[in-house]
């Protein structure tokens, strides 16, 4: 389960094979099944064989990571607004003004059921498994932000795909500088719930 060939089919089957079959019309029972035995698998291997330990560390620099999101948090909010205002402005923080409730339940619901798993997945076991297989750092952090853009291939919507893309950028460089789950897990809460606030989420899934 260690040798480079190994690897390189796990990658493929995890995360290009899989999401691009969940394309594919066929039960819905099928493509949970195997996702949730794939996320088994994944933590399993994590824990097992890359020995990777899931805690959080004393010391995690919780000054420059907020500074950082915040400046990048900005940058969002300001593009994510004149995006809604222009193409959609009915939609502009339609559910936070109509449907508090489920803006509050549905944000701590995708930031503990979907944000933390994806980063789990697409960062924690991405960067242990697969960084040895690439050369450069840039090169891998570019494909990390490929297959979590993939991740998403089954909305068949391109801008959720450009989207998708930038924040799979952003969360493997805070991965990179931070190693840590939790700051990149709060950063994809806080960018995704944006979009979901800002009237961009039913292109995402989420309830509107």
């Amino acid at each position: 389960m260690k040798s480079a060939t190994y690897k390189l089919i796990e990658l493929f089957s995890i995360f290009i094979l899989v999401p691009v079959s969940f394309t594919f019309s066929f039960p819905l029972w099928i493509k949970l099944t195997i996702g949730f035995f794939g996320f088994i698998y994944i933590i399993y291997v994590l824990l097992k064989i890359e020995k990777e330990q899931l805690k959080i560390a004393p010391s995690l620099n919780w000054k420059l990571f907020w500074k950082q999101t915040i400046i990048k948090f900005s940058i969002i909010i300001f593009l994510t607004t004149l995006f809604v205002w222009f193409t959609n402005k009915e939609a502009l923080f339609n559910v936070v003004i109509s449907k508090p409730k489920l803006w509050i339940i549905f944000t701590f619901i995708y930031g503990l059921f979907s944000v933390y798993p994806q980063e789990l997945i697409y960062r924690t076991f991405f960067f242990n498994r697969y960084k040895a297989l690439f050369r450069g750092e840039n090169q891998f952090i570019f494909f990390n932000a490929i297959v979590f853009s993939l991740g998403h291939i089954f909305f068949k919507n391109t801008l959720v795909l450009i989207i998708t893309f930038l924040g799979g950028l952003l969360f493997a460089i805070t991965f990179k500088k931070s190693k840590s789950t939790v700051l990149v897990s709060i950063e994809h809460a806080i960018y995704g719930s944006w979009l979901f606030t800002v009237g961009m989420g039913a292109m995402l899934g989420f309830p509107t």
